[in-house]
C-alpha cells in the first residue's frame, strides 16, 4: 500500500507555479499549463506533502498485514488507519501579532483543541439514518511548512471500520477564536489513491458560527444521483447559505440573499445625496446581495450606507484574496478612490479650470500633476501606484501623478480627429455594441410625441442621399450600407434634467454612417433637445463640410456623440448588462445549486470576485456623489438612466452575442459560420473575434451538459437546476419576471444556451467592454465623459469667441482638468489586470482538483487548446493589411479579446469572471 500511495501523490509544485507567473519564463503563461503547453492544469498537482513509508514517519498502515479490497477501501478484517492532510493558507504578509497567533494556534492544534474533523461516508448508517462517520481532532505539534511559506499542512488520523464505505464529505469545526483559510483536505489510505476535498474557503470560528462546515469530495452529482449518506448534508449545506432574510449581515457571514438597489443615496448626510430606490415597475433593476443594514433616518426605504474605507458586506468567500487586495486591481482601486482622488481634488479644486490648449493635456503624460498628500497617502502611493503612475517626490508633501500614454494616441496623436477613426471605434473601440444597421426609413422615435415632439427625424431622405454618392437610400438599406448609432430615445427623456445640472450640457443624438469600399464613415449627426413652446422641434442636423467654421462645429457634434457613447457604455453596456445583471445569477447559484452540482462546478470560475467588485462600485463609483455622477453627463440621474435602459431594452434572450448581432442587424443567420451567423461588416473586430470566443464556450458547455444529462427529462427533473433558474427570474430579476421572452429550461439545448450566455457575458463581453477603458478613454478629447456647453449658434453671445478661438471653445466644452484627471485615474485602474487573474480556459493551481471526472478534464483541455488557437487567429488578423479596422498606420490592433494577458493595463486578456 505504501508503494501505491507513493505513485499517486505528487510533490508540491507551488514554488514552480510562482516562478512561472513571472513573464519571460520558457512558457509565457506556464503557471497554468501542462508540459504540453496547454492552459489546462491536470489534477496531478496539489499543495500537499508526499506521504510514503520510506520517506515519512507518518506512514499509513493497517492493523493487519493482510489487506483486502472492499468498498474501495484498503482494509483489514478489523479497523484501519487513515490520514487526512489539511492545507491551510496563512497571510502573505504577517505582522508580529499574526506570527504569535500562528504559534498559539499550532500549540492548540497540537493538543487536539483547535480543529475537529468528521469524515462522512457515502453509505448510510442504519442506526442514525445519516452517512456513516468517524471523528477526530488535528493533533499535530509541528505542521509541515510547504514550499510556499504561506501554506501549512496539518495531519489528522482516523481509525476507520472496514465497512465504512467511500468517504463523500468532511465536516470541519474551527475551535480557534478566529477564522482560517482552508485550501483542501486530502484523505490517504484508499486503494484508488488520495481523495480530494477541495475547499478554498474561510472556516469561521465556532464563536462566530456554531455550525460545522461541510466540504464535499470533488465528485459531481445531480441531485437524484446523490449517494444516500450525503443527501442530508447536501440539503443542509444549501440551507446554511440562504439565511432567513432578517438581521444585518456580519462580515464573517456566508449568506447569499437579495435586496433592491436601495443603498446608492445618503439622505442622512445631505438632501442632495438622496437617490430613488431602483425597484418595481417605475424603476426596475436587477437585485443585489443583501446586507441587512438598517434604513436611513430620513427615508425608511433607503438603506443606510457604509462609507469608505469601511468594507461593505459580501459573503466571506466572495471577498478579494490577499494578493488582489495587496496589488494592482483592488489595492490600486481603493487607493485611487480613497486617497488619490481626494488628493487631486484638494490640489485642483481651488482652480478647477478647463484645459486651455492641447499641450496641457499632453503634459498629463509627459510631466504629470503635482498632488498634495500626507505621509500615509504617500506610503500607499509608493506601495501601489509607483510602478504605474507615480514619478518622483517633488517635496515632503507632494508627489507627481503621471499618466501612461493611452494606446489610442500612442501611434498617432491626431487619429481621434479623423472621421474614419470616429467610425472605426464603433466597431473596434471600447463600446462596439451599439452600432446597428439602418433597416427602415424614415427614422422614427417611439417616444410620446405629445411630450417629446414630432417622431420624425430631421435626417431626411434628401439630406442622407446627398452623402451617398449617387445611391438612393433604398439601395443603401438594401445593400446594408447604412448604419446608425441611436441614443435619441434613450437619452431625450433625461436631457432636461441633465442640462439643469451645473456644468452639464447634452443632447440626445443620432449618427448615421455609410459603408463604402474604403470603410465606414459618418455622414450626418442629429442633436436634439426637449421641445419648448417656442421651439417644438428643437433639433439640428450637422454634416461634414470643409470650411473652417463648419469643420469645428462638426468636431463638437462628434464630441457630443462620443460623450453620449461614453455614458451609455459605462451605465448600460458595462455596468448594467455585465456587472449588475450577473449578480443575481451568482446569488441564485449559491442558494440553489449544491457545490457538488455539475452546473455549480461549471459556473464557479465565472463567479469569482464579482460580488465584491459590485459592492465596491456601489460604495464609491455609482453611488450618489460618486465618481460616475461627478464625471459623466447624466450626473445624479445616472442610475435612473441605467434603470430606464433595463426597463426598455434588456432581455436575457438577446444577451448572447449571435442574438445581439442579429437584433442590431449586424449579422444574419448562417449555420456554417462561427456562432451560426455571418457578419454584415466582415471587418468588425469585436464581433469577429467575439464569435470565436462564443463558439468555443458554446462547444465546451454543450459537451459538458451532454456528459451529465442523458436526456431532456433529466433537465426537467433536476430540482436544484429548476429552482436556480426560477429564482433568477422571480427573485434576482423579479422586476422582469413576467416577461414572455425568458428562455424555457426544459431541454439540454435550453440549458446549454442559458449557460453559454452567462459565461460569455462574464468573460468575453465584460473583457471587451472593460479593459479598453483607459486605452481609449485615457485621452479625454477622444471620449469626453461629459460636455459642458451646447454647440455654438450664431445667435449666441459667445459665438464670436468661438470664431476667434475654436480650439478653446472645444476644450471648454469637455471635462475640466479635475474631472478629467479623476476619471482617467479610475479608468486606468479599472483597465488593470491583477497578478492573480484567472483567464478563460485556465484553472488556477488551487482549483486543479475541481472535479474528479477524466472525461470532463479531457473536454476542458480541448476547450483550452481551442482558445490557444483563437489567440493565434486573432494575432494573425491583426497583421492582415486588408482589415483596416485593426491594421494600418497608427491604428492600434484589436486585442481586447485576446484570451491571455500579463498583469497591468494591457488592453487584452479575457478573465473568467467580472473581477474588476
Amino acid at each position: 500500500m505504501a508503494k501505491l500511495l507513493k505513485t499517486q501523490i505528487t510533490a508540491n509544485p507551488l514554488t514552480k507555479f510562482h516562478q512561472a507567473t513571472k513573464f519571460g519564463t520558457k512558457s509565457k503563461y506556464g503557471c497554468r499549463r501542462t508540459t504540453q503547453n496547454s492552459r489546462f492544469l491536470s489534477g496531478a498537482g496539489s499543495i500537499r506533502a508526499v506521504i510514503s513509508s520510506s520517506e515519512d514517519k507518518n506512514v499509513i498502515t493497517t492493523t493487519s498485514s493482510k489487506v483486502l479490497q472492499k468498498n474501495g477501501l484498503a482494509t483489514s478484517s478489523a479497523m484501519i488507519d487513515v490520514k487526512a492532510a489539511i492545507t491551510i493558507r496563512k497571510k502573505m504578509k504577517e505582522k508580529l501579532i499574526d506570527k504569535i497567533e500562528d504559534h498559539w494556534e499550532a500549540l492548540i492544534n497540537g493538543i487536539g483543541k483547535g480543529i475537529v474533523i468528521q469524515l462522512i461516508s457515502e453509505d448510510l448508517d442504519p442506526v442514525t439514518g445519516s452517512g456513516k462517520s468517524v471523528e477526530t481532532s488535528v493533533r499535530d505539534w509541528a505542521p509541515k511548512q510547504l514550499e510556499h511559506s504561506s501554506y501549512l499542512e496539518y495531519v489528522a488520523n482516523f481509525v476507520v471500520p472496514s465497512d465504512f464505505g467511500y468517504p463523500g464529505a468532511i465536516m470541519i469545526t474551527n475551535l480557534h477564536s478566529k477564522e482560517f483559510y482552508l485550501v483542501e483536505i486530502v484523505v490517504h489510505g484508499f486503494s484508488d489513491g488520495p481523495i480530494f476535498f477541495s475547499a478554498n474557503s474561510w472556516i469561521q470560528s465556532r464563536n462566530d458560527n456554531a455550525q460545522s462546515r461541510i466540504v464535499f469530495r470533488n465528485q459531481a452529482y445531480l441531485p437524484s444521483q446523490t449517494p444516500a449518506g450525503m443527501r442530508d448534508l447536501r440539503r443542509k449545506d444549501l440551507l446554511s447559505v440562504r439565511g432567513n432574510g432578517k438581521g444585518e449581515r456580519k462580515l464573517s457571514d456566508r449568506i447569499y440573499d437579495y435586496a433592491p438597489y436601495s443603498d446608492l443615496g445618503n439622505p442622512d448626510k445631505d438632501d442632495d445625496l438622496a437617490r430613488p430606490v431602483l425597484s418595481g415597475e417605475e424603476r426596475p433593476y436587477p437585485r443585489r446581495c443583501r446586507t441587512g443594514r438598517p434604513p436611513t433616518k430620513s427615508d425608511p426605504y433607503s438603506e443606510s450606507r457604509i462609507e469608505k474605507p469601511h468594507p461593505v458586506y459580501v459573503p466571506r468567500d466572495e471577498t478579494f484574496e490577499e494578493i488582489k487586495q495587496a496589488t494592482f486591481s483592488a489595492g490600486r482601486l481603493k487607493a485611487v478612490l480613497h486617497n488619490l482622488i481626494p488628493s487631486l481634488s484638494a490640489t485642483l479644486s481651488s482652480s478647477d479650470n478647463p484645459f486651455t490648449c492641447f499641450s496641457e493635456i499632453d503634459k498629463l503624460y509627459s510631466d504629470g500633476v503635482p498632488v498634495n498628500c500626507d505621509q500615509e497617502t504617500k506610503s500607499i502611493f509608493d506601495n501601489l501606484l509607483l510602478p504605474m503612475m507615480m514619478n518622483k517626490a517633488l517635496s515632503a508633501g507632494q508627489k507627481l501623478f503621471k499618466y501612461d500614454i493611452p494606446a489610442i494616441i500612442s501611434g498617432d496623436r491626431f487619429s481621434w480627429l479623423r472621421d474614419n477613426e470616429f467610425a472605426r471605434q464603433t466597431l473596434a473601440g471600447v463600446n462596439p455594441v451599439n452600432i446597428e444597421a439602418l433597416k427602415e426609413f424614415p427614422i422614427l422615435s417611439k417616444l410620446d410625441p405629445a411630450v417629446y415632439g414630432p417622431p420624425e427625424s430631421l435626417l431626411t431622405k434628401e439630406l442622407i442621399e446627398g452623402q451617398l454618392g449617387g445611391m438612393t437610400i433604398e439601395e443603401a438599406i438594401e445593400s446594408k450600407s447604412l448604419f446608425m448609432l441611436d441614443y435619441h430615445d434613450m437619452l431625450l427623456p433625461f436631457i432636461k434634467k441633465m442640462n439643469s445640472l451645473p456644468g452639464r450640457k447634452a443632447y440626445a443624438s443620432r449618427s448615421v454612417f455609410f459603408k463604402t469600399e474604403t470603410g465606414l464613415n459618418p455622414i450626418a449627426i442629429e442633436l436634439s433637445l426637449p421641445p419648448t413652446p417656442s421651439s417644438p422641434n428643437n433639433r439640428r442636423v450637422y454634416i461634414h463640410k470643409h470650411d473652417a467654421t463648419t469643420y469645428w462645429i462638426w468636431k463638437l457634434a462628434k464630441a457630443h456623440v462620443c460623450s453620449n457613447d461614453a455614458g451609455v457604455h459605462q451605465l448600460v453596456n458595462h455596468w448594467l448588462r455585465t456587472h449588475a445583471c450577473t449578480e443575481p445569477y451568482i446569488i441564485a447559484a449559491h442558494r440553489q445549486l449544491s457545490s457538488v452540482h455539475p452546473i455549480y462546478k461549471l459556473l464557479h470560475p465565472h463567479m469569482r470576485y464579482t460580488l465584491e467588485i459590485n459592492a465596491l462600485a456601489r460604495q464609491s463609483l455609482i453611488n450618489g456623489g460618486g465618481i460616475i455622477e461627478a464625471c459623466f453627463s447624466p450626473g445624479k440621474y445616472s442610475m435612473e438612466l441605467s434603470s430606464a435602459a433595463y426597463k426598455n431594452m434588456w432581455r436575457f434572450d438577446m444577451e448572447g452575442l449571435p442574438a445581439d448581432l442579429i437584433r442590431r442587424g449586424m449579422a444574419e443567420e448562417d449555420p456554417s459560420m462561427p456562432g451560426g451567423v455571418k457578419l454584415v461588416i466582415e471587418d468588425y473586430p469585436y464581433a469577429s473575434d467575439g464569435l470565436l470566443i462564443w463558439s468555443a464556450i458554446e462547444e465546451w458547455v454543450e459537451a459538458y451538459v451532454n456528459h451529465f444529462y442523458s436526456d431532456n427529462h433529466s433537465i426537467s427533473s433536476d430540482v436544484e437546476l429548476q429552482a436556480w433558474w426560477d429564482e433568477i427570474k422571480n427573485k434576482g430579476h423579479s422586476d422582469k419576471r413576467n416577461e414572455p421572452w425568458w428562455p424555457k429550461l426544459k431541454t439540454k439545448e435550453d440549458l446549454s444556451g442559458i449557460l453559454t450566455t452567462m459565461i460569455w457575458v462574464a468573460s468575453g463581453q465584460h473583457a471587451a467592454l472593460n479593459f479598453g477603458q483607459y486605452p481609449f478613454g485615457g485621452y479625454m478629447p477622444n471620449r469626453p465623459t461629459l460636455m459642458r456647453r451646447l454647440l455654438p449658434v450664431e445667435e449666441d453671445p459667445d459665438y464670436d469667441c468661438f470664431l476667434r478661438n475654436p480650439q478653446l471653445a472645444f476644450l471648454s466644452s469637455i471635462p475640466t482638468q479635475l474631472q478629467a484627471t479623476k476619471v482617467m485615474a479610475v479608468q486606468d485602474t479599472l483597465s488593470t489586470h491583477s497578478p492573480d487573474e484567472e483567464y478563460l480556459g485556465q484553472i488556477h493551481l488551487l482549483h486543479c482538483h475541481w472535479i474528479n471526472d477524466t472525461e470532463i478534464l479531457r473536454l476542458f483541455q480541448k476547450f483550452s487548446t481551442r482558445l490557444e488557437e483563437i489567440e493565434e487567429i486573432i494575432k494573425a488578423r491583426n497583421c492582415d493589411t486588408s482589415l483596416k479596422n485593426r491594421n494600418g498606420a497608427g491604428v492600434p490592433p484589436y486585442e481586447l479579446l485576446l484570451p491571455l494577458s500579463e498583469p497591468g493595463v494591457t488592453g487584452r486578456g479575457v478573465p473568467n469572471s467580472i473581477s474588476i
